[in-house]
């Protein structure tokens, strides 16, 4: 008989303005499939389909707070039933009272449970609710010290898969004349070097052509521009990871971009794709466009 895929389900909850939507934006960038303000008797389909054979979402997380209003009495009840049958795992976050009213001045919004009261009477009457889900939490996170990226990347280090690459990088080519890609992170010019549209022999050739990526790396500075960039981006990648930003896009453009900066962007994503630490994709954008 054949095994089932291995499940994980994650039920993410706590205080309003702990920082709920942040941790579920880091799973969605980790791959995990997230439902947000999930009514708890929810809880029991999503189970099922996540332990269901050959399912396609082995990794759920469930966003469930007090915005269920009178549904999320039941939500301790419900993940001690689900715990009888399956591996369910709750992460509970929280901050001190003064963060949390700071927090709320700052975007200028009531309490869920405020209601005619103060900040401090909403936030009291959430602690008291929350009081059983917390007793049952896996994992705790005091976020009062953290912002959005630091909390981002404490839960990416704790739920992201062994040998998950930390960044993953689009090195992108394109042709000036065509305009400088408008989601390009960092964007260097290789119009320093040679044409190889004025060789004959090579023009109809691309970069990705072994002819013409010969004849770049062969020019003058080809290999000390790609040294001194492979050397820039180092601490740049390592910063986005630290930073949370889990996408990054190179660009490196040429008249047309179809040789010199097919070449390079060949050549560079060879070298950056030795990090674990990244996942690299390359893009052409131009290439055939002539």
């Amino acid at each position: 008989m054949p095994e089932t895929e291995p499940h994980d389900v994650l039920i993410v909850t706590g205080m309003s303005g702990a920082g709920r939507s942040t941790v579920a934006n880091a799973l969605e960038d980790l791959g995990w499939y997230v439902v947000d303000n999930l009514p708890p008797q929810m809880l029991r389909p999503l189970v099922d389909l996540a332990v269901h054979p050959g399912n396609a979402l082995p990794r759920i997380a469930a966003v469930v707070d007090v915005r269920g209003g009178r549904l999320f009495s039941d939500l301790a009840a419900i993940i001690t039933e689900l715990r009888a049958k399956s591996s369910v795992r709750v992460l509970f976050l929280e901050a001190t009272d003064l963060v949390l009213v700071r927090r709320f001045e700052q975007v200028r919004r009531p309490h869920p449970l405020q209601d005619d009261g103060t900040l401090l009477d909403g936030i009291a009457r959430e602690r008291e609710r929350m009081l059983s889900v917390r007793e049952l939490a896996d994992i705790v996170i005091d976020t009062s010290e953290l912002n959005i990226h630091q909390l981002a990347t404490t839960v990416t280090d704790m739920m992201a898969p062994p040998g998950r690459a930390g960044v993953r990088v689009t090195v992108e080519s394109f042709g000036f004349k065509y305009g400088t890609p408008t989601d390009a992170d960092i964007v260097a010019d290789a119009r320093f070097l040679p044409n190889p549209f004025w060789q004959v022999e090579l023009r109809d050739s691309t970069g990705r052509d072994a002819p013409v990526r010969e004849f770049v790396l062969a020019q003058d500075g080809a290999h000390d521009f790609l040294d001194g960039f492979e050397a820039m981006l180092k601490p740049v990648l390592a910063g986005y990871a630290r930073e949370n930003k889990r996408h990054a896009t190179i660009a490196i453009g040429c008249t047309g971009g179809k040789h010199r900066s097919v070449a390079l962007v060949e050549e560079l994503a060879a070298r950056l794709a030795r990090s674990p630490e990244l996942a690299v994709t390359v893009k052409h954008r131009d290439l055939g466009r002539e």
